[in-house]
């Protein structure tokens, strides 16, 4: 397998006489999470700026092989077919393949789905037909991105990201930073099974809606960003670092509150986290339109304990859910299978 950062896949070939062709691609494509806007005034000609970081866990697994006809199998099936479509109409790849999902991240719950998927398909794709597109170009084809750059970077970099957002163009947010998320802390994620986030033309109309972002306010989360939480995390000191996440969050989920009713989109979530900080946890959230929430913890022994009291909380067959993740340093993997066939002439 192939951690995706600047370099090529490696592939596995037969004889090298023979003449090759790619036979299958197998993509995995990692969850983030989205932890705020930056600037949603646009005053100084770049609007948005996100900030997030890459999960080790939840994920997209899909292979691609050469099929006699088009068909795509497994969760979230749709959704991959229409980029497929896409991809085909956009590159003239010839429908001669199949797509088996053999893993999701849940849909509209703020860990990235679309975004994910439609990188996996559309990198997949690209190796396929041996079409040389960074990840950026696929997820402009793949029409993720509209507005952040995280999950782009997520699959390509891993690791905590921030992005400098839309400038003039159309083009996808650039990765502005990159810092390697600590080892020994963990994440823990909270979930809420009868909730979904705003998305589509809901979450289109939610954005048209929102009222002026004050240009102090986002004054004061770039200086927040840059001299507090980078710095804090490059120092590998969580309780700066989370006051700072914890900021940012309070800022950017108040702003968002008349489209999701609240600072947190689920109630059961907005409870869970609440009472996650009144145990000396600084750093928790909302990812995206949530629901899903966050907390950052150091250690897993810490986290463990957490976890144990929560289930005691609210048991393990409510609303509520909760899962452990780490962070992830690398981007997403591809395994290129080639198939050989000897040449007429040896070469």
């Amino acid at each position: 397998m192939l951690h995706v950062l600047a370099t090529r896949p490696t592939v596995r070939t037969g004889d090298p006489t023979m003449r090759t062709g790619v036979r299958t691609v197998s993509v995995t494509a990692p969850a983030r999470l989205h932890l705020g806007f930056l600037d949603m005034n646009g005053s100084s000609g770049r609007r948005f700026g996100s900030v997030g970081m890459t999960l080790e866990g939840p994920c997209v697994e899909l292979s691609i092989e050469r099929a006699p006809s088009f068909a795509v199998s497994g969760a979230q099936a749709p959704r991959a077919e229409a980029v497929a479509n896409s991809m085909c109409d956009r590159f003239h790849f010839p429908r001669d393949f199949r797509i088996t999902i053999s893993r999701t991240i849940p849909e509209h719950v703020g860990l990235g789905s679309g975004t994910q998927l439609g990188i996996a398909v559309g990198t997949a794709l690209a190796r396929l037909y041996r079409l040389d597109l960074p990840v950026r170009e696929v997820a402009v084809a793949a029409q993720r991105g509209q507005r952040s750059g995280i999950g782009a970077g997520a699959f390509e970099l891993g690791g905590f990201l921030v992005d400098g957002g839309k400038g003039a163009s159309d083009d996808l947010p650039p990765i502005v930073s990159r810092i390697a998320f600590p080892t020994d802390w963990r994440v823990l994620l909270v979930f809420e099974r009868e909730t979904h986030g705003l998305h589509g033309e809901l979450e289109a109309a939610a954005f048209q809606a929102l009222p002026a972002f004050p240009e102090s306010l986002a004054n004061h989360l770039c200086r927040l960003m840059l001299m507090r939480a980078l710095p804090a995390l490059a120092e590998r000191d969580i309780d700066s670092f989370g006051n700072a996440i914890g900021e940012l969050q309070r800022i950017t989920g108040d702003y968002f509150s008349p489209a999701q009713g609240g600072r947190f989109a689920s109630p059961r979530v907005a409870e869970a986290l609440a009472w996650i900080e009144s145990q000396g946890v600084a750093g928790v959230g909302q990812s995206s339109w949530g629901p899903t929430g966050f907390a950052i913890i150091a250690g897993q022994d810490r986290t463990a304990q957490l976890v144990r009291a929560a289930h005691a909380r609210w048991g393990d067959a409510g609303p509520l859910q909760f899962m452990v993740c780490a962070g992830r340093n690398h981007g997403g993997e591809v395994d290129v299978v080639e198939w050989a066939r000897a040449s007429a002439d040896g070469i």
